[in-house]
């Protein structure tokens, strides 16, 4: 079986990393930071919005039972990728709208799709998502993995 990884900032990660368990041929997720210049970030190191990571979702999927396309898609219906650095009431760059690609045809798929929703006119405004290269995925503490799943919970505010 061919495994890839796809990893996704779209605000609070709690929320995003749920929808996207309930996707059939997502094998695994995981909670992290990424993007940022801190090695070893805690919560409480993002949380000041100085490390330059964003909050994201580290999807291991089977591309045989779900494209990179549908994660995309799942991606743009999960938030408003029109907000700059913020989502609803949480705010600051570890909250950005980003797509870490882990490599140029993941990169390219993204582009295209920020393309395509922002000619079709899908948001009113520009979206602000950022297609950045994946970079080390740092995985948050154990209490934020499956984090509403524990808590019993099936949604918070993404």
């Amino acid at each position: 079986m061919a495994i890839e990884k796809a990893t996704f900032g779209a605000g609070c990660f709690w929320g995003v990393e749920a929808k996207f368990q309930e996707l059939p041929g997502v094998l695994e997720t995981a909670v992290g930071y990424e993007g940022g210049e801190l090695e070893r970030p805690t919560y409480k190191d993002v949380c000041t919005d100085t490390t330059g990571h964003a909050e994201v979702v580290e999807v291991t999927y089977d591309p045989t039972r779900v494209t990179f396309e549908t994660l995309l898609d799942t991606f743009f219906l999960l938030h408003d990728p029109t907000q700059l650095n913020r989502q609803g009431p949480d705010w600051g760059t570890q909250y950005r709208s980003a797509i870490f690609a882990h490599n140029e045809a993941q990169a390219e798929e993204a582009r295209s799709k920020i393309r395509e929703l922002n000619a079709e006119g899908v948001y009113r405004q520009p979206i602000a998502t950022k297609v950045e290269e994946a970079q080390t995925f740092w995985r948050a503490e154990e209490y934020h993995q499956r984090y509403l799943e524990k808590r019993g919970m099936v949604s918070c505010h993404i």
